[in-house]
């Protein structure tokens, strides 16, 4: 595969593009509930390639990639009809929220996927601040891999802006990753292709930001900026850095952490991470969102242009976002214990696993297109994994005997991460998805506080689409 090339450190991605930043943007009208799924075209490549045909969101006029930023503040209720013009059922997943189960968007488990030509309405209100995205959980690994994903953004109830060591301005950048043939145009025909599927997921080509290629950000001398990043890729994971700006971690899968320096963030498919970078005081002068895509290549993907009127630096260390308030406190003492063990894909298969109520070895299972397993079993989707009683605590061991990293998501509801590998996690990070390595074991904690069936997957969206589905219910 020819990759779509403009600017590389030592020969990483041939491609790598990356959109334009999105600045804060108005909340939405109460006139302005569609959400349309439609067909579209976007320049993903660098310019002077062909426009890329997408599947996309859109509010008002055409559909984009990503799709519409939605901003509300914590609290408000958040209002869309869903209108298929898809040639595919779909459905969307509001990924982050702690919403009722019924809004979930988890086809077809909480919902039937809707039908080309019909709607569906969702109304839930947006509990916690934070960011957090949208996008088809419907065939997924397809229909994301289109474009059908976007930014939601929940502000704070209190603006944080502009207070003293707080930024001066957000931006909010989308990342993806798109795998296209030398036409600019998405390589079709091997959505359900078992060989990605069984190690490391449909990797693409060209990687972009809100949709374009290698944008110019343009930054202040001296100012202080809120970077809200999303990884919308299918199956990519993005490990970045800000070399020259300061980074300082503030919130991670939408929930506040404790601000602390960071050199490089290791995004999964679905994380989330809020990042206050501080401009240099020195002008003109350039620097780089830089990716690192592996075997010691590092890929410039967006540049920070620093130019301008210098503004003030802050003189304070970077102000904590407030604290949520109202997620309750896993208790340890009387957790109920689930175990979650991630075995096969290529290098380790499985010596034997249970698929449609059938028992079979690892060379059977992919005759089905399966290749991933919890606890024994791919695709657990006839009955629940576990249940917990409403307001228990419920403690998981997730063990990956396999030889690729997965991002555990747990729907509906947020964890905190205890331990890796036995050792104490010294932040106890808040998350609803948590990368997790090869032979790595990371035990994580939740309140079981809201009813419903929910789902539990790995976001790797080829792994999830290959075995790695189950569900939980909460009663």
């Amino acid at each position: 595969m020819t990759m779509l090339s403009r600017r590389m450190f030592l020969s990483g991605l041939s491609t790598v593009g990356l959109a334009t930043l999105s600045p804060v943007q108005s909340r939405a009208s109460d006139s302005e509930k569609a959400l349309r799924a439609t067909m579209s075209k976007a320049q993903l490549a660098p310019e002077g390639y062909p426009d890329t045909s997408v599947w996309a969101f859109s509010e008002t006029g055409a559909a984009t990639i990503p799709g519409p930023e939605i901003r509300l503040k914590a609290g408000e209720t958040l209002t869309r009809t869903l209108l298929n013009e898809l040639p595919q059922p779909t459905a969307v997943h509001w990924h982050g929220i702690r919403i009722d189960n019924a809004m979930d968007g988890a086809a077809p488990l909480t919902q039937a996927p809707v039908p080309t030509g019909e709607t569906f309405d969702y109304e839930f209100v947006c509990p916690d601040p934070g960011t957090y995205w949208y996008h088809s959980h419907q065939r997924g690994r397809e229909q994301v891999a289109r474009g059908l994903a976007g930014p939601l953004i929940v502000e704070e109830r209190e603006p944080w802006l502009g207070l003293p060591g707080a930024a001066s301005r957000e931006l909010t950048l989308v990342l993806d990753d798109w795998l296209l043939n030398p036409d600019g145009s998405i390589l079709e025909g091997r959505w359900d292709d078992l060989h990605a599927a069984a190690h490391a997921g449909r990797m693409g080509n060209t990687v972009t930001v809100n949709g374009k290629s290698y944008p110019d950000i343009a930054l202040r001398p001296g100012e202080r900026v809120r970077l809200r990043v999303i990884n919308t890729a299918t199956d990519r994971i993005m490990p970045i850095s800000f070399p020259e700006l300061s980074p300082m971690l503030i919130a991670l899968d939408g929930h506040p952490v404790v601000p602390r320096p960071v050199e490089k963030v290791f995004l999964a498919p679905a994380q989330r991470a809020d990042i206050v970078v501080d401009a240099p005081t020195t002008s003109p002068k350039r620097t780089a969102l830089v990716l690192d895509v592996g075997r010691g290549n590092q890929v410039e993907i967006a540049s920070f242009d620093v130019n301008g009127a210098a503004m003030q630096p802050a003189a304070e260390p970077v102000r904590p976002l407030p604290k949520w308030n109202t997620l309750p406190t896993p208790d340890l003492s009387s957790a109920q214990f689930e175990p979650l063990l991630m075995e096969g894909g290529a290098m380790r298969g499985m010596v034997e696993t249970t698929y449609n109520g059938e028992s079979m070895d690892f060379r059977e299972l992919t005759s089905h297109g399966m290749a991933w397993a919890f606890n024994g079993v791919a695709h657990q989707m006839g009955e629940p994994m576990f249940t917990a009683s409403f307001g228990r605590t419920v403690q998981m061991k997730l063990s990956n005997r396999t030889a690729f990293a997965h991002g555990i998501h747990v729907h509906g509801h947020h964890f905190t991460v205890l331990s890796r590998n036995s050792v104490p996690d010294p932040h106890n990070d808040v998350h609803d998805t948590v990368l997790v390595g090869p032979d790595e074991t990371v035990e994580i904690a939740f309140v079981a506080d809201n009813r419903g069936k929910w789902m539990i997957h790995c976001h790797m969206l080829s792994h999830q689409a290959s075995g790695m589905m189950g569900w939980f219910q909460v009663t």
